[in-house]
């Protein structure tokens, strides 16, 4: 096993900062892991929030922050007398190992990860009452979904291949069609409004899943994309002394076709027909 060189004690000094705060601050010293999870989770998505925005200078102060959190919670668990650093290094050294066998000379290939997992999850008796234990109840709903599509992909529950999923997209959306024919409807019949629309998300997600992509990065790419054309849109408008909030469904609908236009020809963004 690889180990540690000497530039990796800057981790060391991480929880020797907490352990000092913990003795001299008294906000610090009563916290718990329990009160500190909104933070950890707080300051990931600010670090994935760096990453996105290619800002290597917040990246590296985010980084920091998150790894604040990380030390916080080992040092917590020294003193539970739960787990160490020494611990969480040794567990992540040898879950690494198992998972590329192939690197470390165990295999000639590389695994069938998904397989792997599940087969190591066979042998827990919490995965016999429930295949998806383990699945964080508590992280971002896309990613929820696709952690659950590879368990049952883990044990041979999939499509061949990614048109099989795309079909099943294209049923959904043609059971969801109906439930909005009209508005009574689906103000009466909500929950099954939100069951089938919920139908649809998930077949998107198993699409993105299958052609290798995560759905929270191809979504945020979207989104970004929507952004910044209906800025450039509302920019476009003032120039020709258009008020959105006023505007026709038509005039805004003419604006975004020439924002389209225009970022297209810039090379900005490929030319697309969504």
């Amino acid at each position: 096993m690889t180990r540690a060189s000497e530039g990796d004690a800057s981790i060391g000094r991480a929880l020797a900062l907490v352990r000092f705060l913990r003795e001299r601050c008294a906000w610090d010293a009563r916290q718990t892991s329990g009160s500190l999870l909104p933070y950890l989770l707080e300051e990931a998505h600010e670090v994935a929030d760096a990453v996105r925005t290619g800002d290597d200078h917040d990246l590296n102060n985010e980084l920091g922050d998150l790894l604040l959190n990380v030390a916080f919670q080992v040092v917590l668990g020294e003193e539970r007398g739960a787990l160490g650093a020494e611990s969480v290094v040794e567990a992540l050294e040898a879950k690494m190992r198992e998972r590329h066998p192939h690197v470390y000379g165990d295999a000639d290939e590389a695994p069938d990860w998904e397989g792997m997992k599940a087969r190591q999850r066979s042998a827990d008796t919490d995965v016999a009452e429930d295949s998806f234990a383990g699945v964080a109840s508590g992280i971002e709903p896309l990613s929820r979904a696709m952690r659950a599509q590879e368990r049952a992909a883990g044990v041979g529950f999939d499509w061949p291949d990614v048109l099989g999923a795309f079909d099943k997209l294209r049923e959904e959306i043609d059971e969801l069609e109906p439930h909005l024919s009209h508005s009574e409807t689906m103000e009466r019949d909500a929950d099954r409004l939100a069951e089938e629309a919920g139908d649809v998300l998930f077949a998107a997600i198993n699409v993105c899943r299958l052609a290798g992509l995560h759905p929270m990065t191809a979504l945020d790419l979207a989104t970004d994309k929507f952004m910044t054309r209906f800025n450039r849109l509302t920019a476009r408008a003032r120039e020709e002394d258009i008020v959105v909030e006023d505007a026709s469904l038509e005039t805004l609908d003419r604006l975004w076709n020439a924002v389209k236009s225009e970022m297209a020809a810039t090379a900005q963004e490929p030319s697309t027909d969504d």
